[in-house]
């Protein structure tokens, strides 16, 4: 065998190197959102200058950009090779796996991270079409899992399956961390049971009341803060603007600010607000009578009910990638608390048997990834019979399964 040329050689150095940048960008960027992603940064974690790294990246733009498409292709592949087995579950069972198997993987030192997707949308175009463009795609493919996607009548019950397994495998992030490698078979397998079977099972009746969010006054603090989560959820940290938010309330950036002291703390009241919703709704439905399924269905309903409205959701949780590090801490433990919240409503269904045991840890994050993700659909139930319809079946997809919840046909 001859040695390489020395083109292959220097292209080969090039790769490497590239790749180094890369995976530094993804650290970066999952430790503080695109806004932390920094030339400066990315030359101290591969030893190189900063005018060197513009040799591979022109712009901090184009770095970031290049790190979320890592990400994208590493999705398509796997759900490329999922989509290969026979069944519907068996591609929900091996999409799981590749992605336990990365994660072990990156755990080990073997892989690099996965950039997180929060700051796709604050990107600059073309770059964010042509990514938004092939996450589209994924999220295609995986509807395709559950059946051809040309019956109209089952359209959208599959995309909305595909959209909550999506979420569920970005926000096992989250969780994630707290099971060993030698356990990783233990989630697969706690998830499947969860994804297969729901949570309600298929005999046991769903029959909260809905309760639609009501129009009201609101003072100037609450005004502030819906025009900043809409705002948030749309674009990303990166991508609101202060000056814009204050525009749609008739004030100056001046007096914005005298209200919120900066655009972080704005984020973390937007998220305290969030939060507050959450445990009022779960503390309500804790104290009614009647068995936790129910009373778990109750809370499902209110936070979806939120959600598809759509006036004032709650704050996605991509929006928390981006702060400081001591507000992020408080984020993440809240949204820790709220999980915990829904798996404590799990456990007791479980006990009193007016719900299937699952596991209460990894289902209350499965739920809280559920309510996260209905913002997305809240044009859904103008395609549906009714709000509460459209709240059923999209919370079907854990309450009954996504076998079930694929094969509902409204048309």
């Amino acid at each position: 065998m001859t040695d390489p040329t020395p083109e292959r050689r220097s292209s080969a150095k090039f790769e490497k190197r590239r790749r180094a940048i890369l995976d530094a960008a993804a650290v970066l960027i999952n430790q503080h959102g695109v806004r932390g992603l920094t030339f400066v940064e990315v030359a101290k974690a591969v030893e190189m200058n900063t005018t060197s790294i513009t040799y591979y990246f022109r712009k901090r733009e184009l770095l970031a950009a290049a790190a979320i498409e890592e990400t994208i292709l590493q999705l398509d592949e796997m759900t490329r090779e999922a989509a290969l087995a026979p069944d519907p579950m068996a591609r929900v069972s091996r999409l799981l796996r590749l992605r336990l198997d990365y994660s072990a993987a990156v755990r080990r030192g073997e892989k690099p991270p996965l950039a997180l997707l929060g700051d796709l949308r604050a990107l600059e175009d073309p770059a964010r079409a042509a990514l938004i463009s092939g996450y589209a795609e994924i999220s295609r493919r995986v509807a395709g899992f559950f059946g051809p996607l040309e019956d109209r009548g089952l359209y959208l019950q599959r995309r909305a399956c595909a959209h909550v397994l999506l979420d569920l495998l970005h926000w096992m992030r989250a969780w994630l961390p707290d099971f060993a490698l030698h356990d990783f078979d233990f989630v697969h397998d706690a998830l499947m049971d969860l994804l297969r079977h729901g949570f309600l099972g298929a005999a046991t009746p769903w029959q909260p009341h809905l309760n639609q969010p009501a129009p009201g006054e609101e003072d100037s603090s609450a005004a502030y803060l819906r025009a900043a989560t809409l705002m948030l959820n749309a674009r990303g940290y990166r991508g609101a603007s202060v000056d814009e938010i204050a525009a749609q309330l008739n004030l100056s950036k001046g007096s914005f600010y005298h209200h919120i002291d900066s655009k972080d703390d704005l984020v973390l009241e937007c998220f305290r607000s969030s939060y507050s919703r959450v445990v009022q709704i779960q503390d309500r439905a804790s104290a009614l009578a009647g068995p936790w399924g129910q009373r778990l269905a109750q809370v499902l309903s209110d936070l979806l009910a939120i959600q598809f409205d759509a006036r004032f959701p709650l704050l996605r949780t991509t929006a928390m990638q981006a702060l400081p590090a001591e507000m992020r801490r408080e984020t993440i433990t809240h949204a820790a608390w709220m999980a915990n919240g829904f798996g404590a409503m799990l456990a007791r269904g479980a006990a009193d048997g007016s719900l299937r045991p699952v596991h209460a840890g990894i289902g209350g994050h499965c739920l809280l990834a559920l309510i996260n993700s209905a913002f997305d659909f809240h044009q859904w139930p103008d395609t549906m019979p009714s709000t509460a319809r459209a709240i059923e079946v999209y919370a079907g997809a854990l309450a009954r399964g996504l076998p079930l919840t694929a094969a509902i046909d409204e048309g």
